[in-house]
């Protein structure tokens, strides 16, 4: 692998592309309960159904850890038994909103890569639809320079599954894993699941990963960053071998 050329940088997006919040879920579910189709019956409990929702995620994200399959958001209101209106997951979408500000360093990091002749690429586990994700890097004004994006959403797989980094290389037209590296946050789904598919690997280390969320492996980077300023030298290095 060493001396190969690099054709393409794929990124994680949560504590990656954006930076590290730590998240109270039992808000987050409650947030998501607002979009319960309401009946007029003694179950319609707001936080009885918030309840339900937390067990559901916990659920549906351990699929994805030990199994990687992925999910949406209405496979979260199935898993937790209920139905919900799309039109009302407003509440859920503004508490999130404060937690996807891309970081201030990716443009410049994004336009260094490209300038190399690199493809910038985008594969994150998640059960938002695409259009969220797309419209937060419209709002943050880095949208032009993704080349290519894949959310967990949309294709059967999550990471650490060789098939999902296979769909991210898909998206930037690059077929040889050994040609893209992987830049993110997480030892399991990131770097061991990035070496797995044969891609080379950058760990971002800025993360609090909760433990329910750490993998059965934890892969060795084959380099580490403070900073995302720091990826395009890094990149260069591991070309040269």
């Amino acid at each position: 692998m060493a001396g190969t050329r690099i054709e393409a940088v794929i990124f994680d997006w949560g504590g990656t592309l954006t930076r590290w919040h730590d998240v109270d879920f039992h808000a987050e579910s409650v947030a998501l309960a607002a979009a319960v189709r309401r009946t007029p019956t003694l179950d319609d409990d707001h936080h009885a159904h918030a309840e339900r929702l937390h067990r559901a995620g916990a659920a549906v994200w351990g699929r994805s850890r030990d199994h990687q399959q992925s999910a949406t958001i209405a496979d979260l209101f199935a898993e937790a038994g209920l139905e919900h209106d799309p039109e009302l997951l407003r509440a859920y979408y503004e508490f999130w909103e404060p937690h996807t500000l891309t970081d201030p360093e990716v443009r410049p990091m994004f336009e260094e890569l490209r300038a190399a002749g690199l493809k910038v690429g985008v594969l994150s586990n998640t059960i938002w639809p695409r259009e969220w994700h797309v419209g937060f890097f419209e709002r943050d004004g880095v949208l032009d320079l993704v080349d290519g994006d894949v959310y967990t959403s949309e294709i059967p797989w999550t990471k650490p599954s060789p098939r999902a980094f296979r769909a991210a290389m898909d998206t930037v037209g690059v077929a040889d894993p050994a040609a893209c590296v992987y830049v993110g946050d997480r030892l399991f789904d990131d770097v061991w699941g990035a070496h797995n598919a044969g891609l080379r690997a950058v760990h971002v280390p800025l993360s609090n990963i909760p433990v329910d969320q750490v993998g059965h492996t934890e892969g060795e980077p084959d380099a580490t960053v403070a900073s995302l300023a720091e990826v395009p030298a890094v990149v260069r290095a591991l070309e040269r071998g």
